[in-house]
C-alpha cells in the first residue's frame, strides 16, 4: 500500500495564529470608531447595537457593495491602505441617499491565504473610512479559501446598516418642476469602470509611476472614493432635501433616475463643472465616446442632491462650509412619456 502524507485543514493553507493576530491587530483601529450604542464588537460570534435613543420611530436602511477591480490596481501597486475607504464609501454613500445616517459596519476580506499585513493594512483603511461616515467598525469575517484567490489577491465586501426617522425618509416623492440639482465633486473615479480604466491603462501602456498633475498616475487611480455623510446630514438638520443619487457604475444618467418620478426628468448641463483631468485622460488615450463616459464614469461628480429652487444657495453654502465642491449642474423639468429620464445638455 502507498504511504500518503496525512492530509489536514492547517495544512491547506489555513493558518490560525494568524487570524488571531489579525483580529488583535485591528482591534485598536475598530476601537476608534465606536459609537455608544454598540453594546459588544469584534471578537464575538456577533455583534450588539442598540438603536439611537433619539429616534421616535426608526427606520433601519441596510447596504452592501464591493470595490470591483479596482483591486486589481491595489494588488499591482502594492498599495493596500485605502482601498478599505472604498468599501466603506460604496455603502455608506447608498444609504445616506435614504437620509440614513450610518450606524455600523461589517466587512468580508476573502483570500487563498493570509497575509497579515496586508490584511491589516486594508482593515486599518475600512476603520478610517468608518471614521470619516461616523458609523462604528464592529465585525466582519476574514476567510481563507486555498485554490480560489491568485497569490497575494483578495476579495472584499461590505454591509452597512444606518437609521432614518420614518418621517425623515428621502424618497424623491416631493421633486417638482423648478426644483435644483446640486452636484457634490468626486474625487476620482471612485470605484466604478475600472475594468474598462485597466483595459485603457494596458492600451496606453501606460506608466503608473509617471507623473500626472504633480502625482504619480497610480496614485491618482486609487484616490479613495469620496465618503459625503456627515455634511450632508449636516445640511439635512437646517433644510429639507427631497432626492439624492450616489453617482455610481451608470454615472449621471443611470443613477439620478432611480429618486426621480416618472413625471419628471433631471436637465444637466454639462457646461456647469469641469470635467477632472483623469476623466480627459482616460476619454482621450481610450477613444471613449462622450456617451459611454457619461454612462461609465461619475465624470467628477460623485452625489447629487436635490432641493427647493428657494433652498439652493443656502444649501451650496452650507455644504461648501463643510469642505464639499459643490456645482448647480440642473434643474427638474416636467417629463413627457417618451423623453428620458435625464438629459445631458
Amino acid at each position: 500500500m502507498t504511504s500518503r502524507t496525512p492530509l489536514s485543514y492547517r495544512g491547506a493553507g489555513v493558518d490560525i495564529d494568524a487570524g488571531d493576530a489579525l483580529v488583535e491587530a485591528i482591534k485598536p483601529f475598530a476601537k476608534k470608531t465606536l459609537r455608544p450604542e454598540v453594546l459588544a464588537g469584534i471578537g464575538g460570534f456577533g455583534a450588539l447595537a442598540e438603536i439611537p435613543k433619539k429616534y421616535k420611530e426608526p427606520v433601519l436602511v441596510s447596504g452592501t457593495d464591493g470595490v470591483g477591480t479596482k483591486l486589481k490596481l491595489a494588488f499591482r501597486l502594492g498599495r493596500h491602505n485605502t482601498i478599505g475607504i472604498d468599501l466603506v464609501a460604496m455603502s455608506v454613500n447608498d444609504i445616506l441617499t435614504q437620509g440614513a445616517e450610518p450606524l455600523f459596519f461589517l466587512d468580508y476580506f476573502a483570500c487563498g491565504k493570509l497575509d497579515v499585513a496586508v490584511a491589516t493594512d486594508v482593515i486599518k483603511g475600512i476603520a478610517r473610512g468608518c471614521e470619516l461616515a461616523g458609523c462604528a467598525l464592529i465585525g466582519g469575517e476574514t476567510a481563507e479559501m486555498p485554490g480560489m484567490y491568485s497569490e497575494g489577491e483578495y476579495d472584499l465586501a461590505g454591509f452597512a446598516l444606518g437609521v432614518v426617522e420614518k418621517s425623515a425618509i428621502v424618497d424623491g416623492r416631493t421633486i417638482a418642476p423648478g426644483d435644483v440639482v446640486l452636484g457634490l465633486a468626486s474625487s476620482g473615479a471612485h470605484s466604478n469602470g475600472y475594468s474598462l480604466v485597466r483595459r485603457i491603462l494596458d492600451r496606453a501602456n501606460s506608466d503608473l509611476a509617471a507623473d500626472f498633475h504633480g502625482r504619480p498616475l497610480g496614485e491618482v487611480l486609487l484616490e479613495p472614493t469620496r465618503i459625503y455623510v456627515k455634511p450632508v446630514l449636516a445640511l439635512m438638520q437646517k433644510l429639507p432635501v427631497k432626492a439624492m443619487a450616489h453617482i455610481t457604475g451608470g454615472g449621471l444618467v443611470e443613477n439620478l433616475p432611480r429618486v426621480l418620478p416618472e413625471s419628471a426628468k433631471a436637465v444637466i448641463s454639462r457646461a456647469s463643472w469641469t470635467m477632472p483631468p483623469l476623466f480627459e485622460w482616460l476619454q482621450r488615450e481610450g477613444g471613449v465616446a462622450v456617451t459611454e463616459m457619461q454612462r461609465v464614469f461619475n465624470c467628477g461628480i460623485g452625489m447629487a442632491v436635490v432641493v427647493d429652487a428657494q433652498n439652493a444657495d443656502a444649501a451650496v453654502r452650507l455644504l461648501s462650509d463643510a469642505g464639499e465642491t459643490v456645482f448647480t449642474i440642473g434643474r427638474v423639468e416636467v417629463r413627457k412619456a417618451t423623453e428620458p429620464r435625464v438629459l445631458m445638455t
